[in-house]
């Protein structure tokens, strides 16, 4: 018999808060921390999600003042969001410390004649892993934007196989003339707020943000939350190197087989976090697989018209926040949203409303193909 694994608790550090209680008092209020930001010197502002980089400074500096290391934009945003499970967690030899993340300090290359260092992923993850303390070597998942999804399957995975005891996973990814040049070159940008699965969309926001999870296999029953990782799957659907399966096959598949493990039915499932990015092909992609599982009335919403796209901290993120939807009984509109955009019906929440959520679907998508889910529920 397979061991149960929880995520007992959770941290995110977001341009709309440097805690979970900031951040769902401000989406309770319908906040967004999407607005007009100048991102690359020569070119005019986009719209993106972007933590204020002098409230950061003064945040870090409450907690980490007295250390004397040199740390990055990215850096700050990562340790901060782990410290406080830190502080009530042990770190022990079976301890495992997992990073995701999708350009991680790729910020460090602006400039540079050379290749830095800390540019590297695999640094970037010692680091920090290194400054908490952790005795395990640290575990990258950098899959395109399913990374935060699929580290919790990870977590759950080599936990269950007996290989680690217990995880930190950590998420985190900064906004960078680097990726909004990239996203931009696709004409893939939207120009104004994104609005996820409407007739009006035209392209994505790109957030940043970091995150972090708690999750172990010895749950005490004394913790102040506890929700079950069910089941988990990621599938690729080999359709193209930024274009998503017009069926829908990867992430059909994924759903599927993450539900199959967690022995849920369709039916049974309360609330969808899904990917939603406001891409023309994207949402239409969702709305079909998510119809081919019979899906289509389970209330859904997108978090990018709050957070923009966070890349690597995005799964972790939203699965945080649909975490907290089920402690408060309530599901979070989804923001932007006004009429419907794509072939397929889906239920997609337009106001806070009063809901029991036990069942969770949390789905994600990327560059490459790359599709996930993990299906959580509330003990």
């Amino acid at each position: 018999m397979k061991k149960e694994i929880y995520i007992t608790d959770y941290n995110c550090v977001t341009p709309l808060g440097f805690n979970v209680d900031s951040n769902w008092n401000a989406l309770l209020e319908g906040q967004s921390g999407v607005a007009l930001h100048k991102i690359i010197d020569n070119q005019e502002a986009f719209y993106t999600s972007m933590i204020d980089s002098d409230e950061l400074n003064e945040e870090f500096n409450r907690f980490f003042a007295q250390h004397t290391i040199d740390f990055t934009r990215l850096e700050k945003m990562l340790l901060l969001s782990l410290q406080p499970l830190f502080e009530k967690h042990t770190v022990s030899e079976s301890t495992a410390f997992i990073l995701s993340t999708t350009k991680g300090n790729i910020s460090l290359l602006k400039n540079q004649p050379e290749l830095p260092e800390g540019v590297y992923l695999s640094k970037l993850a010692e680091k920090i892993a290194y400054f908490f303390g952790f005795k395990t070597k640290p575990i990258i998942v950098s899959n395109a934007c399913v990374s935060g999804v699929m580290a919790i399957s990870v977590a759950k995975n080599m936990i269950q196989a007996g290989k680690y005891k217990d995880a930190f996973v950590i998420a985190g990814d900064e906004l960078s003339e680097f990726v909004i040049s990239g996203f931009n070159s696709f004409q893939a940008i939207g120009s104004g707020p994104c609005k996820p699965y409407d007739k009006n969309r035209n392209g994505i926001n790109i957030g940043e943000a970091a995150a972090a999870a708690y999750i172990t296999s010895m749950s005490t029953g004394n913790e102040k939350f506890r929700f079950k990782v069910l089941g988990d799957s990621a599938v690729n659907d080999a359709n193209h190197i930024s274009g998503p399966s017009r069926t829908g096959d990867g992430l059909y598949a994924s759903i599927k087989n993450a539900m199959t493990e967690a022995k849920v039915s369709p039916e049974q499932i309360d609330f969808i976090s899904a990917h939603g990015t406001a891409t023309l092909y994207n949402d239409e992609m969702e709305a079909i697989a998510f119809n081919r599982m019979d899906l289509q009335n389970i209330p859904l919403n997108s978090m990018k018209g709050y957070y923009g796209h966070c890349l690597g901290a995005s799964g972790l993120l939203e699965s945080i926040i649909s975490m907290e939807s089920a402690l408060h009984s309530t599901l979070l509109p989804s923001k932007n949203f006004e009429e419907t955009g794509v072939t397929q019906p889906l239920n997609i929440i337009k106001e806070n409303k009063t809901a029991d959520i036990k069942y969770i679907l949390k789905t994600a998508s990327g560059f490459g193909g790359c599709n996930a889910a993990v299906v959580l529920e509330k003990c």
